[in-house]
């Protein structure tokens, strides 16, 4: 988990894109809103999903699969619903475990 939360918020710093990270781990209401709004379908038969989930204001975009393969398809921009140049503001929520 750790891996693929280093790997997101690294792409989205080298490309200059604003975020912001919501720690689910220190925080119970960042968890509720996590658990929340990632919809039914994108989440486990069993437990609880698991971070990183991408998000864009409440809108949810997907896990680090979807993530991974947008970028591998050079998608990430409209993965993510953002229209170029890189660097133009957004809310993109990045919701991760700090420990």
């Amino acid at each position: 988990i750790k891996k693929q939360q280093q790997d997101v918020l690294g792409f989205l710093e080298a490309n200059k894109i604003e975020f912001e990270e919501k720690d689910i781990a220190a925080n119970e209401e960042n968890r509720k809103w996590m658990r929340e709004n990632v919809p039914e379908d994108s989440r486990p038969a069993s437990g609880n999903p698991l971070p990183p989930r991408l998000f864009n204001d409440s809108r949810y975009l997907g896990d680090y699969e979807a993530f991974f393969e947008a970028r591998e398809n050079n998608a990430v921009y409209a993965f993510l619903g953002l229209t170029a140049p890189p660097g133009s503001k957004v809310s993109v929520y990045i919701c991760h475990s700090k420990q």
